[in-house]
């Protein structure tokens, strides 16, 4: 197994034994084959997601198991989670919305498959659909979503099409939890619960997990955290998906609002906390590279993660359109895309070699309003998510983002958004952003988070670093005082497409 996680470009280095990947890994720290793979892949690479766009197509209804944190809703535009969709598509309606959006949106990069039911429990319109694209967008990646019962069957299959990035979700690897997990699951053509359904379900995921490895492919897992459940039980889960040669681990948050209708949302099974879901992304990271940016997109999302455009490209609207797939042109803005991020990177370097020598174990939060391109360009009544980075002297890292309701709506402020807002980032000692207006700038030094507007359309991680450095610099000098700061809820299901 440890040979194939090396293959994978996921083998060990020194004594830690944490992986030498990972969504922050540069052209550097990866072999040549693996970096072109995942070096404008948005869910691949925390660096490349902020310049590169994705987008899913829902041609995929069925499923094989049931989820006790899953409602799968058609038709539905007001909620923003996995297995929502507001419309399903034929392949062929699919592959012309991939080339409308592709043509209009030239750093979209990657075609997935992801539901709203399980793309290997529908192979017929999934592989359709993925042939269909590979002939009309070439330069496209494409990937699929999986819960990995049926994963084994279509490996080879998955191989011939060249869909080089699959991401199985795993929750467990003792049947025993799985139960709590898992209702039921759909096997050789009877329905099977309980126990028996877990085990079998593991089995399988676990097989084909191995067998996409051996091929070559990248394989992210995704897991839902589910405090009382799961929460411990997912560090032995990370162990077994690592050996098996995973390319990365994204563990996430899992939505249990009761509106949504699942079985968890109706039993008051409670999400984890900012800090617990943090505490165990950490916990796990020392045994392998995490995924951190995850944003649990619906089954239709198009665009950058973190925003929604899927209300742009409906089948009414796309039937209408002229479509005209430009490769060069596509290929020219993303070449601009590729000097930015050069640009973005130096400037990182630069700023970081000016920290080096600095003595301090003050670790910070910080959050960020931005619109993508690794700036810091939103402005905070305009935010819907906030990006969320680990300052210390080792430099500016990525750790998660928060979702937020809007603050300012109709050109006022909404008082009661704000304390969402602030509830959202209540760990963090700053706030960066473009601009920001005199009463939430009052409101968030009155709760203890610094509002920051000096590093205005500034490379983030750049800004960051001289942001530390000057603070560690008035800690020192007893000019400021440093405070630990208290947890934060992570919001769920605070952003949705605005329908035209």
């Amino acid at each position: 197994m440890q040979k194939i996680a090396e293959h994978k470009g996921c083998g060990t280095s020194g004594g830690s034994g944490k992986a030498s990947c990972g969504t922050g890994a540069g052209e550097n720290d990866l072999a040549p084959e693996i970096w072109e793979k995942v070096k404008n892949h948005p869910c691949y690479s925390e660096e490349a997601h902020h310049h590169y766009a994705r987008m899913h197509v829902a041609v995929a209804p069925a499923c094989n198991i049931q989820c006790n944190y899953c409602n799968r809703k058609y038709d539905c535009a007001n909620e923003s989670r996995p297995g929502v969709v507001s419309e399903k598509l034929t392949p062929e309606q699919a592959a012309k919305k991939v080339l409308a959006v592709a043509s209009t949106i030239p750093q979209m990069t990657v075609l997935g498959v992801a539901g709203p039911g399980d793309p290997l429990a529908n192979p017929e319109k999934t592989f359709k659909t993925f042939e269909l694209i590979s002939k009309t967008a070439p330069d496209i990646k494409l990937c699929l979503s999986t819960n990995g019962l049926a994963l084994p069957d279509h490996v080879d299959t998955i191989a011939r099409y060249n869909v080089d990035h699959v991401t199985i979700t795993v929750n467990m690897i003792d049947p025993e939890i799985g139960a709590q997990i898992y209702p039921w699951i759909f096997w050789n053509h009877k329905r099977v619960t309980g126990y028996e359904a877990a085990k079998i379900l593991t089995e399988r995921q676990m097989q084909g997990l191995e067998m996409l490895t051996e091929r070559g492919i990248l394989c992210k897992i995704n897991s839902v955290m589910i405090p009382g459940v799961n929460d411990k039980h997912l560090v032995e889960v990370n162990k077994a998906v690592k050996s098996r040669g995973a390319f990365l681990h994204n563990i996430m948050p899992l939505i249990s609002a009761p509106e949504h209708g699942t079985v968890f949302g109706l039993n008051g099974q409670r999400g984890p906390t900012a800090q617990e879901l943090k505490a165990l992304q950490d916990s796990c990271e020392g045994e392998m590279n995490m995924m951190r940016h995850c944003r649990q997109c619906r089954a239709d999302a198009v665009g950058l993660l973190g925003e929604d455009r899927s209300a742009e490209f409906t089948t009414d609207k796309i039937m209408e359109m002229e479509v005209k797939y430009d490769l060069e042109s596509r290929r020219a803005y993303q070449s601009k895309v590729e000097e930015e991020r050069v640009a973005k990177v130096e400037a990182k370097k630069a700023e970081l070699e000016t920290l080096a020598g600095a003595a301090s174990d003050i670790k910070m939060l910080i959050a960020v309003a931005t619109k993508g391109s690794g700036r810091v360009n939103e402005h905070f009544g305009h935010a819907k998510e906030f990006q969320v980075y680990e300052l210390s002297t080792s430099g500016a890292k990525f750790v998660g983002h928060r979702r937020v309701d809007l603050y300012c709506q109709g050109g006022y402020g909404e008082e009661d958004a704000l304390e969402t807002v602030i509830r959202a980032i209540n760990d963090c000692h700053a706030v960066f952003v473009a601009k920001i207006g005199g009463c939430p700038k009052g409101t968030l030094k009155e709760a203890g988070i610094d509002p920051v507007d000096q590093y205005a359309y500034e490379f983030i991680e750049q800004s960051a670093i001289a942001y530390y450095k000057d603070y560690i610099s008035k800690v020192n000098a007893g000019e400021i005082e440093h405070v630990e700061r208290g947890d934060a809820s992570i919001r769920q299901g605070a952003y949705a497409p605005v329908t035209a």
